[in-house]
């Protein structure tokens, strides 16, 4: 591991696991010479909105060249047609982005240039992927058309039918979002370059330009390019606001296989150039790079070696493990030049720098299993958010490339570097991280800043919540997306949170005035529950209770759930919660209910997708668990804080029926490597409760071992007899040390060592003493 910050802020130890698989006895251990490429599948997630796409990039790479059908994330498997190849995808997002630059391989006259003239069929019968390559056959064309990267480009190669005349159309005015201007050249006889701007994310106010260049193994026979639906032969530049492209158009008599290489960067043309060379030099060895794109995957995901469980199961926990691979995305060049915030190139110094920050989602857990698995990559990544801050003067809550969308609520960028603080991943930029975090949570961005940031502090800060019916470019200023003060409930209880995680560091930096007004604001949670209800519920500016109020839908007070799904994000104090609630065993109740538990027990597949789930995009369905989206994540773990770590152990394993080696077999979208983080963690029995409190809560694994790379340490976990009947924790230690509570502190897993479960098929007595549960950091 990288620099810690030295002590623990909880000190103890304590592991254990709670047991379970899901339905099948368990298989025999996996060789060590498995390929762990062999068990992704990359069209998981890819139907029924989980938004993922089969293409082929390397891990956290620049680049994903991937097909393109249609769908938000820009390959929908119900798709029966393919418009091109495009350069950037990002995995599991909930509206269309990127999706730059579609490249399609034709055949015979270019007499259409709109993608819906031009496009093919393909058959899923004719399709593969696997981690790092990806091919298809272009029935319409009879291509073969096959697709691999490096970090900073993507390569294309299409093998043509002979004797008809070949062509590659590069269509710069088509993306999975809005286009606003963009342009294309063709420069001698083998290269066309270009640019694209793009943004609007969700309908955001972002935007950001990628450029291009694009080279061949062989010279073309001619070219033209086109504006609108106008072609012009010869000509080889387009430029401006609508569609523009080019084609380039082969000898029919030429060698039927056409290798294209793909450079791309966010600072310039030039910096495409240089990543195209540093990368490629003057190779079109296309089998070449594909191998090494192999390998790189194969090391990544060797981070954990999973023993035994059935095929499916090990596919489903790879798949998840590689979707959790796929970002951040590198920002910079090979020369260490990036695009800042402030639109002004910026040459990195000490860090690599990445983008495509969707925070609200990757604080929990995306961001704490980089930090184990990748270290270095959660240092850069937390180093990049910094830097984000500095450039373009606010934090950002969901940066795409180097714009803030102002997507999402709350304040998600606290726990964030919180956490990677926490780690030690800042070190050496500690006071300037705090200091943009104390900046963005007292107050709100300048008028003419782009950023939405905190904007009902003031209220907050005065009131002790935000008010409902506040009204926005009046009440609280609006800079497009999402606003906290549409959402006040929700945005109030995860300022809360946010709170308490920067009151663990102002602590650590010794700031105590700080920690104390932090500390003090991270139980403001409680401003919002009304316990004649036993619900957080919305207040007016007046301190009134919004009435009439329902909790299922809170009048979508919330963002994105109910006050039956937020009732359980108070991650920073978890035992003040249950004393709200009226104890521990009311809490167990009010648990039961949310997770439908006697339901569950007797039919734990058929209950979460009937009393769980009601579609990928209704967030105000149900007062149940909604393993669809982000603010219960946590839930499961919950259980522990009333001492019943067995009921742990049934939800998680339900909730893992969700993820099957299907093309729906996601549970909603992936949201950045999201849903999947919280798939690997669970597998492994441990899962991060608490941005910044460094401790991971514990429940049972699924397969009966596991073999962690930890940065340079190794976490071993066995669990002999893992399997559906046998999901209970009855004994558990770390190294020989028998364990009794039911959360671990993260420096004893990331240092490595052995934790070792035994299990039964009845609940034991393992996690109910008084003081087994995980520990609340803010009170």
């Amino acid at each position: 591991m990288p620099l810690r910050r030295g002590n623990s802020l909880l000190l103890a130890a304590a592991l254990a696991l709670i047991g379970a698989p899901l339905a099948v006895a368990p298989a025999a251990a996996q060789p060590d010479d498995v390929d762990p490429t062999t068990l992704v599948n990359p069209f998981v997630g890819t139907q029924n909105f989980g938004n993922t796409f089969p293409g082929a990039s390397m891990p956290f790479g620049m680049v994903q060249v991937s097909p393109d059908t249609g769908g938000q994330g820009g390959y929908d498997y119900q798709q029966q047609e393919i418009h091109g190849f495009s350069q950037t995808h990002l995995s599991g997002v909930g509206c269309g982005v990127a999706g730059e630059l579609p490249v399609m391989p034709t055949t015979g006259p270019v007499d259409n240039v709109d993608i819906a003239g031009y496009r093919s069929k393909y058959s899923h019968a004719d399709e593969e992927a696997r981690p790092g390559y990806y091919r298809v056959g272009l029935s319409r064309y009879g291509i073969n058309a096959e697709l691999t990267a490096t970090p900073r480009t993507g390569w294309q190669r299409h093998a043509f039918p002979a004797g008809a005349q070949a062509n590659v159309l590069f269509n710069t005015g088509k993306a999975n979002q809005q286009v606003l201007d963009s342009e294309v050249h063709v420069i001698g006889d083998r290269t066309v370059e270009g640019r694209i701007k793009a943004g609007r994310f969700c309908a955001g106010r972002d935007e950001h330009t990628v450029y291009f260049t694009a080279t061949f193994d062989r010279p073309f026979a001619s070219f033209g390019t086109w504006r609108g639906t106008t072609r012009a032969p010869g000509v080889p530049d387009a430029a401006g606001q609508g569609g523009n492209g080019a084609w380039v158009t082969f000898d029919a008599t030429s060698d039927r296989d056409v290798v294209l290489k793909v450079g791309i960067s966010y600072t310039g043309i030039d910096g495409a150039r240089k990543n195209l060379s540093a990368e490629t030099g003057d190779s079109y060895d296309f089998d070449a790079t594909k191998a090494a794109a192999h390998r790189a995957w194969v090391d990544r995901l060797n981070s954990i070696r999973i023993d035994g469980g059935a095929p499916e199961r090990r596919v489903a926990f790879y798949t998840a493990l590689y979707h959790s691979l796929l970002h951040p995305n590198l920002a910079g060049d090979v020369d260490g030049r990036y695009l800042g915030f402030d639109g002004e190139p910026h040459t990195a110094e000490g860090f690599t720098p990445y983008q495509n920050l969707s925070l609200w989602d990757t604080y929990r857990p995306q961001n704490q299993l980089l930090e184990l698995l990748e270290p270095e990559v959660a240092r850069d990544v937390a180093l990049s958010v910094v830097a984000s801050g500095r450039d373009g003067g606010w934090l950002p809550r969901w940066a795409l490339a180097n714009s803030e969308t102002n997507i999402m609520t709350g304040d998600p960028v606290t726990p964030f570097l919180v956490e990677a603080w926490s780690k030690g991943l800042l070190a050496g930029h500690e006071e300037e991280a705090y200091e943009l975090l104390k900046r963005n949570a007292t107050t709100v961005p300048p008028a003419d800043s782009p950023y939405n940031g905190r904007s009902g502090v003031e209220f907050y800060r005065d009131r002790g919540y935000i008010p409902s019916g506040l009204e926005l470019g009046v009440d609280c200023a609006h800079k497009g997306g999402d606003n906290d003060c549409v959402h006040p409930a929700s945005a109030t209880l995860e300022y809360a949170a946010a709170d308490a995680s920067l009151a663990v560091m102002a602590e650590g930096l010794g700031k105590r005035d700080d920690a104390r007004m932090f500390a003090d604001r991270g139980q403001w949670y409680r401003n919002l529950w009304d316990a004649e209800i036993g619900h957080f519920r919305p207040r007016t500016a007046e301190g009134t209770w919004v009435t009439p109020y329902n909790p299922v839908d809170a009048g979508h007070q919330f963002h994105e759930g109910g006050a039956f799904q937020y009732q359980w994000l108070v991650p920073q104090d978890p035992n003040g919660l249950v004393d709200l609630m009226g104890g521990r065993e009311a809490a167990e109740r009010r648990l039961d209910a949310f997770f439908a538990y006697d339901e569950l027990l007797a039919d734990p597949a058929g209950t979460v997708r009937e009393d769980w789930i009601t579609q990928p995009y209704d967030y105000y369905g149900k007062p149940t668990y909604n393993p669809n989206n982000e603010p219960d994540l946590l839930a499961p773990y919950f259980y522990l804080s009333t001492r019943t770590p067995a009921k742990t152990a049934t939800v998680v394993r339900a909730a893992m029926t969700l993820f099957t080696t299907g093309p729906d077999g996601m549970t909603g979208n992936d949201d950045l490597g999201t849903m999947s983080a919280w798939y690997v963690f669970s597998s492994l029995g441990l899962y991060p409760t608490m941005s910044g409190g460094d401790f991971l809560a514990l429940s049972s694994p699924q397969f009966p071992g596991a073999t962690v790379r930890t940065g340079q340490n190794t976490l071993t976990i066995t669990a002999p007899g893992a399997s559906d009947a046998n999901r209970y924790v009855q004994e558990v230690s770390f190294d020989g040390r028998d364990l009794r509570k039911t959360w671990l502190d993260w420096d004893t897993v990331a240092g490595g060592g052995t934790v070792a479960h035994r299990l039964g098929a009845t609940p034991s007595s393992w996690g109910t003493d008084p003081g087994s549960e995980p520990p609340s950091v803010s009170r």
